[in-house]
């Protein structure tokens, strides 16, 4: 299903979900640890840092630096893979899925305020 928005309705919607995820008690994400974080729950895994790296276009510390942030907030784990000691594995968790959910709910509740 198409969505059809005009510029000014999109930054809109950019906008008020952006405020309201400011005045939320959960932590508001930088657009880097967002896209980091969409990418491990809405991509289908395994997410490896290397991988995930060479997706979004970064080096690696700047994934582990997200990584940090978003671990501390228990919205990602990290695990060293068996199969390859060299890669360190991303698992969802129960927080981070809640999460998401609930940005996704947040995106569908502001955009029915939009005006047409």
């Amino acid at each position: 299903m198409a969505v059809h928005l005009r510029p000014s309705q999109a930054l809109r919607l950019w906008q008020q979900v952006s405020l309201a995820e400011v005045r939320d008690d959960a932590p508001d994400l930088s657009t880097r640890q967002m896209a980091i974080l969409l990418t491990i729950y809405l991509d289908p895994p395994p997410h490896t840092v290397r991988g995930l790296a060479a997706k979004l276009k970064v080096t690696k510390p700047v994934i582990t630096r997200a990584l940090d942030t978003m671990g501390a907030l228990k919205l990602v784990s990290r695990h060293r893979d068996e199969l390859d000691k060299r890669n360190v594995l991303i698992k969802r968790t129960v927080e981070g899925a809640l999460y998401v959910e609930r940005f996704g709910d947040a995106i569908i509740a502001k955009a029915t305020e939009l005006p047409i």
